[in-house]
Order: C-alpha cells, then sequence, then structure tokens
C-alpha cells in the first residue's frame, strides 16, 4: 500500500466521468489530470464538469496527454470514453508506453481475448515490458461475473446459466447510444447492426482475428465466465434484435425524437456451448427508455438447484463507477499484464 494518496489522471470527461472522479475524492485519492477531445470542456477545471468547487485541474486535450501525463506522473488512469478495444486501444497503448496502469469501462476489455486478441496481445506485450496492468472492470465485473461464478460455485450440477440484464442507452453517452442502433429505422438496423450476426463461424473467426469483429456486451462476459469457471468453448454465437416503442420518445442522448417503431436500442443475446455440456445464454438489453422501462438484472444457473437471482432497478451507472474505483488497489498490485478476474479491495485509495 502507498504512504500518499494514489494519483489519478480521467480519460474522457463525460456522464460516468463525473461520478469515477468524486469517487476518487471520497475514497482518498487525487485527480492529477484529466483528458477530453472534445473543444467544449478542454481547458474547464474539473470542479466545474463534476458540479462542485474548483479542483485547479483543467482537462488536457488528447494532443497532449503524453506530455501532461509525464509531468503528473499517475499510479493509473481511468478511461471512460468509449464501448469497444479497437476504440480505446490508443488510451491503453499510451498507459502501457508510458508503464502506467489503466481501467476502464469499456466493456470489451472485460475479457476481450476471446473478440480482438490480437489488439489484446499487443497491449499485453508492451505492458509487461514496461510493468503495468491494463483491465477492464464496471457494472458487468460484479453483477454478470462475480456474482454468477459466486453462484456456481454453490451448485452441485449446472445444466445451464441463463441471465439477462436491461440498461438505459441515455445514462451512457452518446457512443454507447449509436452502438445499440438507437435512433436507427428498422431497415438502418438490419445493414448496420443485425447483419454482423449473419456471418458463418469461419467467418467470424476471421473477423475476431483480424480485429474487426464487433461484439455484443454479453460476447465477452460468457468469454469470462468460461474462463472462471473453467469451462471448454465449442462454439458462441450472437443475436442482435432491435427495441422498439409504440409512441416517440426523445433522446437528449443522441439529440432527437427516436419515432415510434424506429429502434430505441437492441436486445442482443449470445449463447456459448460448452465441451462440459453447460450452456451460457446471456442477454443485454441497451434502448432509450420509455416511462414504463426501469433496470433489471436477472441470472439463473439451472441445476441442482435452480437459483435465480434478481436485482431490481439497480443503480448501474453508480454501481459501474463504484466497480472501477474499487478495483483501483487490485490493478496497482497486480502483475503486470492486461488482466481480468480479481477481487475487490474495499480500501482507501
Amino acid at each position: 500500500m502507498m504512504d500518499r494518496p494514489v494519483k489519478v489522471v480521467q480519460f474522457g470527461t463525460g456522464k460516468m466521468a463525473v461520478y469515477t472522479m468524486r469517487y476518487v475524492y471520497e475514497k482518498g485519492g487525487q485527480i492529477v489530470g484529466a483528458i477530453d477531445v472534445n473543444p467544449d470542456v478542454i481547458g474547464k477545471d474539473i470542479g466545474d464538469i463534476m458540479g462542485c468547487e474548483k479542483k485547479n485541474i483543467t482537462v488536457t486535450d488528447l494532443a497532449n496527454a503524453e506530455k501532461m501525463m509525464n509531468e503528473v506522473k499517475p499510479d493509473i488512469a481511468i478511461v471512460t470514453t468509449m464501448s469497444l478495444l479497437n476504440d480505446i486501444k490508443d488510451a491503453f497503448m499510451l498507459c502501457a508506453k508510458l508503464g502506467i496502469n489503466a481501467i476502464s469501462t469499456c466493456e470489451e476489455a472485460f475479457f476481450p481475448w476471446n473478440s480482438n486478441p490480437t489488439v489484446t496481445r499487443e497491449i499485453d506485450e508492451l505492458a509487461k515490458k514496461t510493468g503495468c496492468t491494463i483491465t477492464g472492470s464496471g457494472y458487468q465485473d460484479i453483477y454478470w461475473g462475480q456474482l454468477i461464478s459466486s453462484i456456481a460455485g454453490s451448485t452441485q450440477t449446472i445444466k445451464k446459466i441463463k441471465g439477462s440484464s436491461s440498461y438505459n442507452v441515455e445514462d451512457y453517452g452518446i457512443a454507447l447510444a449509436k452502438a445499440h442502433g438507437a435512433g436507427l429505422n428498422l431497415d438502418e438496423f438490419d445493414k448496420e447492426i443485425a447483419s454482423v450476426d449473419r456471418i458463418s463461424d469461419e467467418e467470424r473467426q476471421k473477423m475476431i482475428n483480424s480485429g474487426e469483429y464487433m461484439p455484443s456486451y454479453m460476447w465477452n462476459v460468457n468469454g469470462w465466465l468460461c474462463s472462471k469457471l473453467g469451462l471448454t468453448v465449442v462454439s458462441q454465437t450472437q443475436k442482435c434484435v432491435p427495441q422498439t416503442y409504440k409512441e416517440d420518445i426523445v433522446s437528449s442522448t443522441l439529440g432527437t425524437t427516436v419515432k415510434a417503431g424506429d429502434a430505441t436500442g437492441m436486445s442482443a443475446v449470445v449463447t456459448t456451448n460448452t465441451k462440459e455440456g453447460i450452456v451460457i445464454e446471456s442477454e443485454c438489453i441497451g434502448k432509450v427508455y420509455s416511462k414504463e422501462d426501469y433496470d433489471k438484472n436477472e441470472w439463473t444457473v439451472e441445476g441442482e438447484p435452480n437459483t435465480t437471482i434478481v436485482v431490481a432497478r439497480p443503480a448501474t451507472v453508480e454501481l459501474t463507477c463504484a466497480s472501477i474505483v474499487n478495483r483501483i488497489p487490485d490493478v496497482i498490485n497486480a502483475e503486470p499484464r492486461i488482466s481480468y478476474n480479481r477481487q475487490i479491495w474495499r480500501t482507501k485509495l
């Protein structure tokens, strides 16, 4: 443990960063820098972004990130920008180059080995050379991962693991909303989102090896669960289905109105068959919520005995960001690599 506050640099200063930065301060850590590409926030004090007193830390343009990080020498960077590994690769590689630990809300970074092994290996090799750890965490870490493996650990025999989780894309920013097809008409959704699923296993594996595959969030979760439970994957497929609503819904994140019948988002179902005979079927539903919708997380382990756990109306954003900040001691104390699957230490930073 350190005899001083942990020094943190924040990559991305959007909706999630408001929470991660506050949680760092509340845990006794110190934000020593912030980075963004949005000209509207570059030069702003992070206190203004957080809605509190000024912190005397201004947002740096991404172009000057390396210079700033060399000056402030952070212990770790929190990356809360995009959901795909290719989109945060530059941030991860910069951290790895400088020997700075990094943790991200990027959903693919939770277990990137089964969706983008080439880039994962590139980051991994550099992180090992410079002596730092790069990893992903967030809501899936506990509520789609550790919680499910714990239930499995108390089950005599398992036939199937089935899960479903829903969340409001309005809470996470425009990149996530667009990745879910929110605002597209059904023809556009089919062409831009669903068509990716209509390929052979060989074509999919070729895309994975080349780093061109776009996994849904549960793709990486199923891979993580199989790794955690010691299961051997035989096959894995995903199917993305548009979600619609009977009335127009205004989306503040998209800055537009999603017309009735157009895609408010999507349901993505990932099915994994294993050599051991256990099937994992997980679904994530991300969409612009109507007034009737709310977050829900439900998982069932079928076997002896059957066990179902339901988390109704979880504060998904807050739980995501708390998981990130609570993981920081793990990352700092880990062996250098791109990693996953650790226990949380709920300590002061």
